[in-house]
């Protein structure tokens, strides 16, 4: 079975961050690891809602892993400040993983800011060059750029093509909904690809930034093409979306089984 790792925040809520990337690692059949860089649990009664984890905790989390397991392959989601960032870079480097997937978090679905100001340049300079692929949405693009993105094929290809000039290996730009198609842009240097299913109208989508990049990266660990990594990916996603849980409140959750589900009453 293949191993691994992701580095990101835990979401008190289940749906998204380490609990769905765990989630997806099991629906995907890989060893699922972690390494929790902070507990986000907003809430009605505490004035906190955010909690950063000792660079200590982390790299201990870090080392317990790869020791004791080891790592095929590495998923980054929520890693909140510069100096957190710094220090996973460092790990990175000193593992240097076959695979690694940047989930450039910097903001939660309920508009919590998950990304310090001053940790988006250090984020540019020393993760992203290390990424195998970043899969950025529409938002952290143009946090990553500096500008904003119109709602045109065009203008968007154009966002994948400038994201890649922070050298990562490949950029997979989470477009969003155009024309009523869910539409990925790939872009790997070369060529564009564009990768969409049916849109869905709905709010509740909680976890599917993570469940994606999740389920790519096991995917990617288990050796399957980057091309039919993604394709496999969004199916995953897209899925998980059409049969989202709603608790009558809020933002609901991406199903994580539901492709399993699917597939098992098909038979």
């Amino acid at each position: 079975m293949k191993r691994v790792l992701t580095i990101a925040g835990a979401a008190a809520q289940g749906s998204a961050g380490i609990q769905a990337d765990l989630k997806t690692f099991q629906e995907r059949d890989v060893y699922g690891m972690s390494v929790i860089t902070a507990i986000v649990a907003n809430n009605s009664h505490t004035e906190k809602g955010i909690f950063i984890h000792p660079i200590e905790e982390i790299k201990a989390q870090f080392y317990a892993a790869t020791e004791m397991v080891g790592v095929d392959a590495v998923k980054l989601g929520m890693l909140f400040s510069a100096e957190i960032i710094g220090t996973v870079s460092r790990l990175l480097r000193e593992l240097n993983p076959p695979f690694l997937v940047v989930d450039p978090v910097m903001i939660g679905k309920m508009g919590s800011q998950l990304l310090a100001d001053d940790a988006i340049e250090v984020m540019k300079e020393q993760i992203l060059p290390q990424a195998t692929v970043i899969t950025p949405n529409r938002l952290e693009a143009e946090q990553l750029l500096g500008r904003k993105i119109p709602d045109q094929l065009e203008a968007l290809e154009q966002a994948a093509i400038d994201l890649y000039r922070y050298q990562p290996q490949s950029v997979l730009l989470k477009a969003g909904i155009v024309d009523g198609t869910a539409i990925d842009l790939f872009y790997d240097g070369k060529s564009i690809e564009k990768f969409s299913t049916e849109g869905i109208d709905t709010i509740h989508t909680s976890g599917a930034g993570c469940t994606y990049a999740a389920c790519l990266t096991a995917e990617l660990a288990k050796g399957v093409p980057i091309h039919k990594a993604i394709q496999k990916s969004k199916q995953f996603v897209h899925a998980a979306i059409k049969h989202a849980l709603f608790f009558n409140r809020g933002i609901g959750s991406v199903r994580h089984g539901a492709l399993r589900q699917k597939n098992i009453e098909e038979k």
